[in-house]
């Protein structure tokens, strides 16, 4: 398993990138899944609109957009965050801003293992996975 990290357009001061990659082995194998290549890229509102627009034809902020390059029984894709979304969303909650971001990392790899998000149902399932595997990780401050 290759997880790598990128900053574009912004510098994101990723902290604890070690238990970051132990995490996500574990979440993938957790699920049932082979880890592959993931690429976790770090940038801002502006960039991840013109994302949204250009690949979804979505003109909207959002937190995270997802490209699955799955295959077989590997898990591969690349994680595009917003992190001025991570830090409004940490600040609209009360949330360690880490925290957030792994938090939203969680989001879109239960998106590349197959999960949706797009009824209420489904956004229930999603948010109950995302503090399951949250919780399987050592505190943030």
């Amino acid at each position: 398993m290759a997880v790598l990290f990128h900053d574009e357009k912004v510098q994101s001061n990723l902290k604890r990138r070690r238990d970051l990659k132990n995490w996500i082995g574990k979440v993938l194998e957790f699920e049932g899944s082979a880890p592959g290549d993931i690429n976790i890229i770090i940038t801002n509102d502006k960039n991840l609109r013109d994302i949204n627009v250009k690949y979804l034809s979505r003109d909207y902020y959002t937190d995270i957009i997802t490209f699955d390059y799955s295959g077989g029984d590997y898990i591969s894709g690349d994680l595009y965050i917003s992190i001025d979304r991570v830090r409004e969303n940490a600040k609209t909650y009360k949330e360690d801003e880490q925290r957030e971001l792994w938090r939203v990392i969680a989001h879109g790899l239960l998106h590349l293992l197959g999960y949706g998000d797009s009824d209420e149902q489904e956004k229930r399932m999603m948010r109950d996975k995302e503090n399951f595997y949250l919780d399987l990780i050592p505190s943030f401050k």
